[in-house]
């Protein structure tokens, strides 16, 4: 591998006062070779994104650089002006962030905001920009390009909408590319196909990426070489075969070991006990009321002819790309949104049909559990009247709902002291404990987890997920399982369903899914899981 294109020496980033710890970054340094994909790979907190963000000069207030060195062709970047900054974004290093929604303007069009990097550098003309936003996005795999430059970003998928942030970041040819998780809200196939661009792109023109992930997959699909950040420090670099294949840090053993193994669900075998959930026949359409600047109505099918039965017990996963119609299936289980059409019976009542009081009583015996633990958690109420509001509401009493809320705290592994605190005191992981405790007080037959560990980390997400199994057998609880990362479900599921564009295409045991499935989507799913070869060499491993 050639030269260091860039280089972190000794950088330290100090915190405000109060923060859980003085540095967000502490004595880092590593290279970014000329040609290479580094990927930066840690939990939450560990100090990745800050160092990316120190990079381009985007650290938020209150936080910055004390100590160390950021050399680029030479220059520490962190001694370069406000003007000079700005000048190098772009040009010599671009940045590709998380979030595509949050990096785009939703009331510009995808050609402006591509014409607007030029236009702050001073380059080319008007029509000059709108022909180059057209070439990159030709470049970054858009379908009819001249059409998608006209288009508004809320009218793109996730994958198109991150197609175009890449356009944006490559529009003036830098030499470094930074990727600050860019794969993270995406489902499976689209995460492959973003994967497999960004490093068709880097061999094409040549780039230097740094690839910042939480995700070990991603990190066996694309990394060259590989550093691993704990608690701000960089505690293990290599390439990505003898990190992967033989870490020599704990932290990193650990990581490791906390992914979900594809073979988990190879030798479970779902038990057949009596059903307690029956789907049959159930459909829900979406329609906008009068279309778009002069577009004719769009209709949706989101669940078509969905039917399915959940045994007492069991879990049932329900996996998919994003617009499957899983999740708006969840919803119609819980009558969060109504379905139009079908039956939804649970313990021989028609959940679908019931109005008012009675379906009020009837919502004790399902519940849910949500996506995002930041979100879904009244940031103004204490995490006792979260938990304990379900069955006052109900008509339990104050005291004894309140109770039985620190109960349920010490059974998802927090201390009764959380029932006083707010949830922005606590981290993800334990804010999705919360909201698995409040799903627990009405004492449910049946939870439908909806995304429940997409947001967490590698490690948190493994301990919710034997949290989850372990209420599951001790309550005697069924789960509907809601997500579109097929290692978490062979993790935890019994059976499968497999959705594609709101119709039930395959179902199955979870074994029978991940080792013959019958349908080529199905396969399609599987095969783009990031980092495969892991798997098969833990099962070659195995089976020696």
């Amino acid at each position: 591998m050639s030269e260091p294109v860039l280089s972190v020496d000794h950088l330290t980033i100090k915190l405000p006062a109060g923060a859980d710890r003085p540095y967000a970054v502490e004595d880092v340094s590593f290279d970014l070779k000329r040609g290479e994909i580094l990927c930066i790979v840690g939990e939450s907190g560990s100090g990745k994104s800050m160092s990316a963000h120190a990079l381009m000069g985007l650290l938020p207030e209150g936080v910055a650089p004390v100590a160390g060195k950021i050399l680029y062709a030479g220059v520490d970047l962190l001694t370069l002006s406000e003007t000079d900054l700005r000048d190098m974004r772009g040009r010599k290093i671009a940045m590709v962030f998380q979030e595509p929604m949050a990096a785009l303007n939703p009331l510009m069009r995808v050609e402006d905001q591509i014409a607007e990097v030029f236009e702050a550098h001073g380059l080319h003309t008007p029509q000059e920009r709108r022909t180059r936003a057209v070439k990159l996005l030709e470049e970054v795999g858009i379908p009819d390009p001249p059409k998608a430059a006209k288009a508004f970003p809320f009218q793109m998928s996730g994958g198109q909408r991150q197609r175009v942030v890449i356009a944006m970041a490559l529009a003036l040819e830098p030499e470094v590319l930074i990727a600050d998780e860019p794969t993270t809200a995406l489902d499976v196939t689209t995460q492959a196909q973003i994967l497999h661009l960004i490093r068709a792109l880097q061999r094409r023109r040549g780039m230097s990426v740094m690839f910042i992930t939480h995700d070990f997959g991603v990190v066996a699909e694309i990394a060259d070489r590989v550093a691993v950040m704990q608690s701000g420090q960089v505690v293990e670099t290599g390439t990505a075969t003898a990190v992967l294949g033989a870490p020599q840090h704990a932290y990193t053993r650990k990581l490791l070991a906390a992914i979900p193994k594809l073979a988990a669900g190879q030798g479970r075998r779902a038990t057949k006990a009596s059903p307690l959930l029956q789907v049959s026949g159930l459909n829900k359409t979406f329609r906008t009321s009068h279309g778009l600047f002069g577009r004719s109505e769009r209709v949706v099918r989101a669940i078509d002819q969905v039917n399915l039965t959940l045994f007492e017990g069991e879990t049932l996963g329900i996996v998919g790309e994003s617009g499957s119609g899983k999740s708006t299936l969840g919803r119609c289980l819980v009558r969060l949104i109504e379905p139009d059409t079908g039956t939804v019976t649970l313990a021989g009542v028609d959940m679908a049909h019931l109005k008012g009081e009675a379906l009020r009583a009837a919502r004790k015996t399902i519940q849910m559990i949500f996506q995002d633990p930041y979100a879904s958690l009244n940031p103004r109420m204490t995490v006792g009247r979260i938990i304990a509001d379900g069955p006052i509401a109900h008509g339990v009493p104050k005291a004894e709902a309140l109770a039985k809320a620190a109960e349920l705290l010490s059974l998802v592994g927090l201390d009764s002291s959380a029932l006083a605190r707010y949830p922005h005191e606590f981290s993800g992981g334990q804010r999705q404990r919360i909201g698995i405790a409040r799903a627990l007080a009405l004492e449910p037959r049946v939870i439908i987890a909806d995304e429940a560990v997409s947001a967490l980390d590698v490690s948190i997400q493994a301990q919710v997920l034997d949290l989850l199994a372990d209420l599951k057998q001790r309550l005697n609880l069924s789960l509907v399982f809601i997500t579109h990362d097929l290692r978490v479900a062979a993790t935890i599921c019994d059976r499968i369903i497999v959705m594609q564009k709101g119709r039930i295409v395959e179902m199955g045991e979870t074994h029978d899914i991940f080792t013959r499935p019958q349908q080529d989507y199905t396969r399609l799913l599987l095969d783009a899981i990031p980092g495969r070869s892991m798997d098969e060499a833990a099962v070659a491993a195995a089976a020696r």
